[in-house]
């Protein structure tokens, strides 16, 4: 708020303990701009989005002094009284696939009477398609909210886009630039998200999760650096393996949409959030992440001019499939409407979630998948 000095984020230190951590790669992009470096990182990346759909970036022109401060940010949002977040909070929307705003933990109950424990702030891209009040925290510091989230989609996912373009041989790199632009209309959005600590009893309850083995929807996530351990991905070999939180990188996984237009060439990674280890298991785990989205009226069939997909057959997808073109924008509000709308609790056993197939249906035809 005006005036009010928010002070400088701190770290807590990471865990301890031996986890069985993933074996992922890091994308240096300052290699990008040199002569040979965006084929040496399409190499790099060819074998991740092919198999597990989870890397690093490092060297990627975000300061870790700007990092921090949207740290700061989401913890000043989160110190606020409930009353105060519910403002902006509205459940029509969550129900009819509108995702930005706020979310309160205990949306849902995720099974034996044990609700989530996530709580949710979504700042939508700055299109001009999306206004919307802010708290005063950070409507005092949109402007440096938009500088953060126009560098990720700039810095990161522009880069990003042209090593895919590359990858499926498309004739011109800037092509799935176009279709991902700032300025365009789109779902893209910033994330502060927090999870509260929960004790080892109700962990148990719920296998010992926070949130059950899922995918993203849109073409790549973003997620800053932060300590807590608690992300795991589930492996080309079906075995789930911790994430490292790694100095001065951004953990990426590929999505929904990009899997959709590359025929399932490039993986939607599958990952979920585990409870802490012991160590840090009564620490609060707050996060910054970008979510990057094709442009709303892109169409998410396989890319027809990808000379790869062509060799490799790759001509139809999940949407194809059942006889469906959808748009971005469709899809969105397809698969959100699915993922916020209220559902029975899933049976749990172990770590396994079972859901009625009503909670799953995204369209007819199209079920959502729960990966255990």
């Amino acid at each position: 708020m005006p005036g009010v000095i928010i002070e400088n984020y701190e770290q807590v230190p990471v865990t301890k303990e031996n986890l069985d951590w993933a074996d992922l790669v890091t994308l240096d992009l300052s290699l990008f701009d040199q002569p040979g470096g965006k084929q040496e990182l399409v190499n790099q990346l060819d074998y991740a989005v092919r198999n597990v759909g989870f890397f690093y970036v490092k060297n990627f022109n975000i300061s870790q002094e700007e990092v921090d401060r949207q740290f700061a940010l989401g913890r000043e949002f989160y110190a606020l009284p409930l009353e105060e977040k519910l403002k902006y909070h509205n459940a029509k929307d969550l129900e009819s696939g509108e995702y930005n705003g706020y979310r309160p933990a205990g949306h849902r109950i995720l099974g034996n009477g044990i609700r989530d424990n996530v709580q949710v702030y979504n700042i939508p891209k700055f299109d001009g398609y999306h206004k919307r009040q802010q708290p005063p925290v950070l409507e005092a510091n949109i402007k440096e909210i938009e500088a953060f989230s126009r560098k990720c989609h700039d810095e990161v996912v522009v880069k990003l886009l042209r090593l895919f373009a590359i990858l499926l041989e498309l004739p011109d790199e800037d092509q799935l630039v176009r279709d991902h632009q700032y300025d365009v209309k789109g779902e893209d959005h910033l994330r502060y998200m927090h999870y509260a600590a929960r004790g080892a009893e109700e962990n148990k309850k719920v296998g010992d999760l926070y949130s059950p083995g899922h995918t993203d929807l849109g073409t790549v996530t973003l997620l800053f650096r932060q300590p807590v351990a608690a992300l795991q991905i589930l492996n080309s070999e079906g075995q789930w393996k911790w994430v490292k939180p790694q100095d001065s990188t951004i953990t990426i996984n590929t999505c929904d949409a990009l899997t959709a237009l590359t025929g399932g060439l490039i993986k939607s990674s599958i990952h979920r959030v585990h409870a802490p280890p012991q160590d840090q298991a009564h620490i609060d785990r707050l996060g910054v992440l970008y979510f990057a989205r094709p442009n709303n009226h892109v169409v998410l069939d396989p890319i027809p001019n990808s000379p790869l997909l062509q060799r490799l057959g790759l001509t139809s997808n999940a949407f194809t499939e059942i006889g469906q073109h959808l748009t971005t924008e469709q899809w969105v509000k397809v698969r959100q409407t699915q993922q916020q709308r209220p559902r029975a609790s899933a049976k749990i056993e172990g770590s396994k979630y079972t859901y009625e197939k009503k909670d799953l249906e995204i369209l007819p035809g199209l079920l959502a998948t729960v990966h255990n």
